[in-house]
């Protein structure tokens, strides 16, 4: 069992999702003059003062920040949410074993971040991870936060909002991916603040049946994470759609290995070996040569995927194809890819709660929900040869080194090339009709468009995902005009 030993638990005046890793480059507001900014109190169980107080000493030391005593006094709130714990012991002597007393403390966990305005308008957000060992963790975290949040400020962006409906209450119902549900959830609900006449329903019922849905007009739009969702269902009506991609996320592999202390590495060789039912056990060889530091054990391998038709699923065989010919040439890529074994679950929830509850099981999920069930997620070798983790950044670099997106933002990103890219990342895409009858259903989607691509993209990252480049979201600006 891990022994917790700092833990901190924090909510967010708005919203008590948590989250985690980090990225530097969020937009901020415009204004470079000094920012008075007032810290939250933390609500913790224990360890919130110290951090509290670290994250102000670290604000004390930047020239373009000031602190307020209060928020009536401040021009902006700093407040943040998470757990940091202790995962394992990385062991001095060996032979006593990954105990306490000999052994350094592993940590993990996440803290998300965000900076909002008077009115409680995202400024900036920003989600870390510990480092894997440290002798101050609320100091380490506190000194990162700090960082990060002086770059974005540097970055400089003037906040905007969205334009008031006019017509009377209009609700639109959409249907499809869990993939980016968290983040989905939280917009709909941010929107409809700054637009009460609007009600946007959405049921995460997975990209496959969300696009059926769309299809047979029950609802006014889907999501999927596939860019070719409509093309695999339904081929002659892939000019009917459009595809506008939201946020960049990252599919990564979660087990359930008791007592393992590290993070264990995967090739595509073997992931491929696992899901094609050929490597059996945790200790085999293939996986022992690239997990040498760990004791991986003599365990049953139970593999989970997903039961129903999904993006999550189309983007992770997406990564098996291109990684394995064998894979390719017996499965492929597809949204309800015919499993050669395992167990499925309905949903990124359903998986995680089969891999959290099966000991010695394999399962693959959207990143936040790894964290979110505080599950052991893998790191995955990409083409450079390098074992990366999930991570803002290293979906950032997946995005920086993947090809030029096309006009109609239909593009896996999956596999791409350069120093440091998680190999399993993915855009997530809102898909809708090119043409929409009802005039009043029209305006308030096309609306909530331009607010998606543009402000509610500030909040991506304390929820885990990329928010999408800035040259995209301006191309998806002008595109979201081609709906008529």
């Amino acid at each position: 069992m891990n022994v917790p030993r700092f833990r901190m638990i924090a909510c967010f005046a708005f919203c008590c999702s948590l989250f985690g890793s980090a990225l530097a480059r969020q937009p901020a507001p415009a204004d470079h003059s000094t920012r008075r900014i007032y810290v939250e109190p933390f609500v913790t169980q224990e360890g919130s003062q110290k951090f509290r107080e670290d994250v102000i000493a670290e604000l004390r030391k930047v020239s373009s920040v000031s602190l307020a005593g209060d928020e009536s006094s401040a021009d902006a709130i700093l407040g943040g949410g998470g757990e940091v714990w202790i995962k394992g012991y990385r062991s001095h002597n060996p032979q006593l074993g990954n105990v306490a007393p000999n052994g350094t403390p592993i940590y993990t966990g996440f803290l998300s971040i965000e900076l909002r305005d008077r009115n409680g308008e995202t400024l900036w957000s920003y989600l870390a991870t510990p480092p894997a060992s440290s002798r101050d963790v609320s100091k380490d975290l506190s000194t990162l936060i700090v960082k990060k949040l002086v770059e974005g400020l540097a970055q400089g962006e003037e906040p905007s909002t969205a334009a008031s409906l006019s017509q009377p209450t209009t609700t639109l119902k959409g249907a499809g991916a869990t993939f980016p549900f968290p983040v989905y959830e939280k917009w709909f609900t941010n929107y409809r603040r700054e637009n009460p006449a609007l009600q946007i329903m959405y049921e995460p019922i997975g990209s496959e049946a969300g696009v059926r849905r769309l299809l047979a007009n029950s609802i006014d739009f889907a999501a999927s994470d596939s860019p070719q969702a409509i093309h695999e269902l339904s081929p002659g009506d892939d000019g009917k759609y459009l595809f506008f991609p939201s946020v960049v996320g990252a599919v990564v592999p979660v087990v359930n290995l008791p007592g393992l202390s590290g993070d264990i590495a995967f090739t595509p060789e073997a992931l491929s070996g696992i899901y094609l039912g050929k490597i059996k056990k945790w200790n085999d060889p293939i996986l022992a040569r690239t997990n040498r530091g760990l004791h991986l054990p003599d365990l049953d391998i139970v593999v989970a995927h997903r039961a129903e038709g999904s993006g999550t699923s189309y983007a992770w065989t997406d990564y098996l194809s291109k990684t394995s010919p064998e894979w390719k040439a017996q499965v492929g890529t597809s949204l309800t890819p015919k499993w050669p074994i395992g167990l499925g679950a309905d949903g990124n929830d359903g998986v995680s709660k089969l891999v959290k509850e099966q000991s010695g099981s394999i399962g693959y999920v959207e990143f936040i929900y790894a964290l979110q069930n505080h599950l052991s997620y893998g790191r995955v070798r990409n083409r450079n040869g390098e074992f990366v983790q999930a991570s803002l950044e290293s979906i950032a670099a997946a995005v920086s080194h993947s090809v030029k997106i096309s006009g109609d933002f239909k593009v896996s990103i999956v596999d791409a090339p350069g120093a440091g890219v998680y190999p399993i990342s993915t855009f997530t895409w809102v898909v809708v009709p090119a043409h929409i009858e009802d005039d009043a259903k029209r305006k308030a989607l096309t609306g909530f468009l331009r607010w998606m691509v543009g402000p509610a993209q500030r909040q991506a990252a304390a929820l885990g995902y990329l928010p999408i480049p800035k040259d995209v979201a301006s191309k998806e600006d002008a595109a979201i005009a081609r709906i008529q």
